[in-house]
């Protein structure tokens, strides 16, 4: 497998958060990016055609990078929690991960916390990274 640098990776986690499917060449490090059909069925993708037969051709030379599944994200979502040292702001996020649709409700608590919305951004994108350099790694 070839080897990537930390822009690279960071463009991975980066598209794989924007709901795009991540595919990684294994002798050359090309990297494919195309949307991800489920979560965009009524999107065009005609301009990705090139992509798709690129990777319909040659399907065995690439590698797919995976999104975190949900169970992985909301695991993301506890540890951030876990590790906030504002007690109320912590306590906010555990109730909201407890409830129904506890994805939308720790949304709503972590828009409206000022300062710690970032932290929170920085926080998940840091674990993308690690998600998606583990998968590499995995697959050398």
């Amino acid at each position: 497998m070839a080897t990537f640098d930390r822009q690279q990776i960071n463009e991975i986690a980066e598209q794989l958060d924007c709901g795009f499917r991540a595919f990684c060449h294994q002798t050359t490090g090309e990297l494919i990016f195309i949307p991800d059909t489920l979560k965009f069925p009524a999107a065009d993708f005609e301009e990705f055609e090139e992509e798709n037969e690129r990777l319909e051709t040659n399907r065995d030379e690439y590698v797919e990078i995976e999104a975190m599944g949900s169970s992985d994200s909301y695991r993301v979502m506890v540890d951030f929690a876990e590790q906030l040292t504002n007690l109320p702001l912590q306590d906010a996020l555990f109730r909201a991960l407890n409830k129904r649709g506890p994805f939308r409700e720790f949304k709503f608590v972590i828009d409206n916390s000022g300062d710690f919305r970032q932290q929170w951004f920085d926080y998940r994108h840091q674990r993308a990274v690690e998600w998606v350099t583990r998968q590499l790694t995995d697959n050398q």
